[in-house]
């Protein structure tokens, strides 16, 4: 069988472009005589680490990366929304994309042409269909986020434009009518969110030839249901997940000295004993949410590990480490009283701290990498969404899966109510004693039923290899 390339375009961001390179990953690993990969990477200035992070995976040279030339594109604060922004820096890069791929389309290996067979685009580059429709070649989406929030995505093109979402919304990707207090906050400030670039983005999903979505048969079989009768006239479905970095920037972060110093103390304590919070690499508090937390965490009792980071000083910059964690930030005398138990710190690997046995439960933003990150590991989520589709994802979590307990499902990062310290220690305890045990057990119930989807045989290593077969008929 003749060997045949695909090319992968990602949103300029971590959480995207991570999982993107990684499904890059499962491609060859599944066909690796037969499949071979080259990412397109769109960089941006404001986001350093994206460079880093593709340094460090040209190093292993099993995917072939282009670093994209960069395109100007007006201030951020021209547009009214953050996704119009990203929409609009994505789509200035058509002319390079296509010259690119047409370059691909046209160069000849020493031995033999390697056809290019696919684009892989993701959620938020569906200008490039355009590019991809120009060169005849067929364009696929990959849907990073839940099946469930794709359904849910799918429904709002169903609705009228002027809808409002006051009440609960039955969608058919979910068993349980969405309260209006969890949908995403794009369609509750619709201005402000960008509700028509995301309801325009979702319209054209499909156009593309299948949608790669990184969840398994196993985890969301509702939601996976729920797209069989067609009701959409959708191109063909393929869970494919979980698709994880399980190495982690623990190897290529710039703050390795603070890792080391974060494992060896997780070494020092007992098996399942931790709570670790995390917001992930977006997601920052504000000085009187961190003072509540605090408050919680102390009243609960249990050890903690605590990931905190300042909010970003500028749009579209990532938020950062505290240069001195001032101890104001906390309540008085907080930091002495828990010195034998917690420990606040700055970015910590995320994947490493999940895999350490020390950890009992996890505190997090819910967004969807992590999500899988936590089942994956066998680590009880307790949910506290910040923004994008992550109050969904808790929702899932919770309410549809019970696999998850609630600190809040519709907490947000911008014009959310407080989350008080009574919430975050009743949580934090549910969570730690998991209803004698229970939630643990379900969640490394699904922790293995992950792993056995990759196996051979599994249903998302069959998925994959559905997807390939149609990739190489391409030829």
């Amino acid at each position: 069988m003749r060997r045949a390339e695909v090319a992968i375009i990602a949103t300029p961001s971590m959480g995207n472009l991570i999982p993107a390179v990684e499904f890059a990953t499962h491609l060859i690993n599944h066909h690796p005589s037969h499949i071979s990969v080259v990412i397109l990477a769109i960089s941006m200035p404001q986001r350093p680490i994206l460079d880093d992070y593709i340094q460090s995976r040209i190093a292993n040279k099993q995917i072939r990366f282009i670093q994209l030339h960069h395109v100007d594109s007006p201030p951020p604060d021209q547009y009214s929304s953050g996704i119009e922004f990203i929409s609009g820096y994505i789509e200035n890069h058509k002319p390079i994309i296509k010259q690119t791929l047409n370059h691909l389309q046209t160069t000849v290996s020493d031995s033999e042409p390697v056809p290019l067979v696919g684009l892989f685009i993701d959620m938020f580059c569906t200008s490039m269909i355009d590019v991809a429709n120009d060169l005849n070649i067929p364009c696929y989406l990959f849907f990073s986020s839940p099946a469930a929030s794709l359904g849910f995505m799918l429904h709002l093109t169903t609705l009228p434009a002027t809808e409002s979402f006051v009440t609960e919304l039955a969608v058919p990707s979910y068993a349980n009518a969405i309260p209006s207090n969890i949908f995403p906050s794009f369609c509750i400030k619709k201005e402000e969110f960008g509700y028509s670039t995301f309801v325009r983005h979702t319209l054209r999903y499909k156009e593309t030839r299948g949608i790669i979505v990184n969840t398994f048969q196993e985890l969301e079989p509702y939601a996976l249901d729920s797209f069989s009768s067609n009701y959409m006239d959708l191109p063909p479905i393929y869970p494919v997940g979980p698709i994880i970095d399980h190495v982690g920037p623990a190897k290529w972060h710039s703050n390795r000295s603070g890792h080391e110093k974060t494992i060896e103390w997780l070494d020092r304590q007992p098996e399942s004993s931790v709570v670790f919070l995390c917001f992930g690499s977006m997601g920052t508090l504000t000085p009187v949410q961190v003072r509540e937390i605090a408050k919680g965490l102390e009243r609960a009792g249990y050890r903690f590990l605590w990931a905190l980071r300042e909010p970003a000083k500028a749009k579209l910059k990532l938020p950062n480490d505290y240069e001195n964690l001032d101890e104001s930030l906390f309540p008085d005398g907080f930091i002495d009283r828990t010195a034998e138990i917690g420990l606040v710190c700055g970015w910590v690997p995320q994947v490493s701290v999940l895999a350490h046995k020390s950890i009992g439960g996890f505190v997090s933003h819910c967004g969807w990498n992590s999500i899988l990150e936590s089942i994956s590991y066998g680590v009880p989520i307790a949910t506290w969404p910040l923004y994008g589709e992550q109050q969904l994802n808790a929702f899932e979590m919770v309410r549809e899966l019970g696999l998850g307990v609630e600190i809040r499902l519709d907490s947000r990062d911008k014009g959310g109510d407080l989350v008080l310290a009574e919430d975050v220690e009743r949580g934090v305890r549910e969570l730690m004693d998991g209803g004698d045990g229970e939630l643990r057990k379900k969640v490394k119930e699904m922790s293995e039923k992950s792993n056995k989807a990759l196996m051979e045989n599994g249903s998302s290593f069959k998925a994959l290899g559905d997807l390939i077969d149609v990739l190489l008929s391409n030829i």
